[in-house]
């Protein structure tokens, strides 16, 4: 690699950066605008806090177990001691390429988005507190391993080693269709299951600002250019396949999903375009890189059109995911990484082939085996923390608390000044009314009266010049 392709793909992900940093506050207003106007800032301070606390376990060890050299060459986990600290990444690669800091910059914002999905099933109800220590926890445990697993690719010359699923395995997630959407769907329905239903399911609140979310999905599409972009690692024709590949899904998602909609319901909502965007974006996360324009047209409608009827089913099952992670990003996750066994094409970046084209069944069951070996680790690991934490500290808060709001109850403000000025009305009198009447009539004879001896002084001005001008 030259220098000046080494800084233009420098320049890339760069720019791949800041669009997924701008996801944070996207999720934020996405999931703030669909909880009712009591719980607004309890789930932006949930993703924001999220967003911090997984941040700093990066900087400390996660970047090391995540795409460290695997303990004992089995791919279970990088050596979290290796990067201890961040402080061997400020040195500039040898030979050109990216510099290691802003690939662990980059992957820090993968591992703190993904915390932060599993907030939105747990909306309006879950202790503040008993999340940060969540979320704490489950990177720790969950996520730096299945990341791993994963990102974590054997360097070209075998000196380190890296995750069983990239590596041995084999299977194709080109973004994080496992490691961050599985992996946050899954933890969803677990964490879900232990904390139990809200008070007022199956009748929850309305979203408070449609627009909002509107705002927040669109952000998160931005976004998502860099997510899956930039997890090319390089600014050439590799992205700008999955670039396409991004907008092509999420175009057939939205449209899936409000077709599937209006059939059902009798209406295309705002919401469903906000959530069948969502969806698309879901499934062609992993496999922006495998599939041609068309197949991401499939994976979009796939995804758009089947996560639509699985929102739908926490209501049968009795299952309280608040804001739809379990159905849209689980359901979303394990669709796209499947697809990708039917619609891999030899001429994308992952140059696989697919059933579909000639590949057989080989593709497929390495990423079934993906699939189902994610979400068994992630049920049974989030199970456990959950019960653990809930023995512990408690996840939930009082009923009372709930039904007043976890804004005011917890963090003290409202994200909204409701307060209205009030008007006292006075009664008049006959009399109040006579005398006002009176006063108004004075005031304007006085002023007539004070006006008087100035006309009457301009008019003695006039004439006085008047008289002094000389004749003819």
């Amino acid at each position: 690699m030259t220098e000046a392709i080494a800084a233009a793909d420098t320049a890339w992900i760069l720019a791949a950066c800041a669009a997924v940093g701008i996801m944070v506050p996207g999720l934020a207003m996405f999931y703030g605008g669909m909880v009712s106007i009591k719980n607004t800032l309890n789930m932006a301070m949930m993703t924001f806090g999220a967003f911090a606390l997984v941040g700093v376990l990066w900087i400390i060890f996660g970047y090391s177990a995540t795409l460290g050299d695997s303990i004992g060459g089995i791919g279970l986990l990088g050596n979290p001691f290796e990067y201890f600290g961040s402080s061997e990444l400020l040195a500039a690669p040898a030979e050109p390429g990216l510099p290691p800091a802003l690939v662990a910059g980059f992957q820090l914002l993968f591992a703190a988005i993904t915390v932060a999905l599993i907030s939105g099933a747990v909306a309006d109800r879950m202790k503040f507190g008993a999340w940060m220590l969540f979320a704490g926890v489950w990177a720790t445990l969950v996520y730096f391993p299945v990341a791993h697993w994963v990102f974590a690719f054997d360097s070209a010359d075998g000196s380190v080693l890296g995750g069983w699923i990239a590596n041995k395995l084999g299977a194709i997630d080109f973004a994080g269709g496992t490691a961050v959407h599985m992996n946050a769907g899954v933890a969803a329905l677990a964490l879900v299951l232990v904390l139990g239903k809200r008070g007022t399911f199956p009748n929850p609140p309305r979203p408070h600002s449609l627009p909002l979310t509107m705002l927040g999905s669109g952000i998160l599409f931005f976004g998502w250019f860099g997510f899956n972009g930039g997890s090319a690692l390089a600014a050439g024709n590799g992205a700008g396949v999955v670039v396409l590949n991004t907008i092509a899904a999420a175009c057939a998602g939205i449209c899936a999903w409000l077709l599937v909609e209006k059939l059902r319901q009798g209406h295309a909502t705002s919401l469903g375009a906000s959530s069948g965007l969502i969806a698309a974006l879901v499934g062609i996360t992993p496999a922006c890189g495998a599939v041609s324009p068309v197949g991401a047209l499939i994976v979009g409608a796939a995804s758009g059109a089947i996560c639509c009827l699985a929102v739908s089913m926490k209501f049968r099952l009795g299952i309280d995911d608040s804001l739809d992670v379990v159905g849209i990003h689980l359901v979303g996750g394990i669709i796209g990484t499947l697809l990708i066994g039917f619609l891999a094409v030899p001429e994308a970046p992952n140059e696989a082939a697919g059933l579909f084209y000639g590949g057989g069944v080989d593709v497929l069951w390495r990423q079934t085996v993906a699939v189902i070996a994610v979400f068994a680790y992630t049920f049974v690991v989030t199970i456990v923390i959950a019960k653990v934490l809930d023995m512990v500290m408690g996840l939930r808060v009082p009923a009372e608390h709930e039904a007043d709001g976890l804004d005011a109850v917890i963090h003290g403000e409202s994200a909204w000044v409701m307060e209205t000025a009030t008007l006292t009305a006075v009664a008049a009198t006959p009399a109040a009314a006579v005398a006002a009447a009176e006063a108004i009539t004075a005031e304007a004879v006085a002023a007539d009266a004070a006006e008087e001896p100035k006309a009457d002084a301009e008019k003695t001005e006039e004439k006085e010049e008047e008289t002094a001008k000389p004749a003819g």
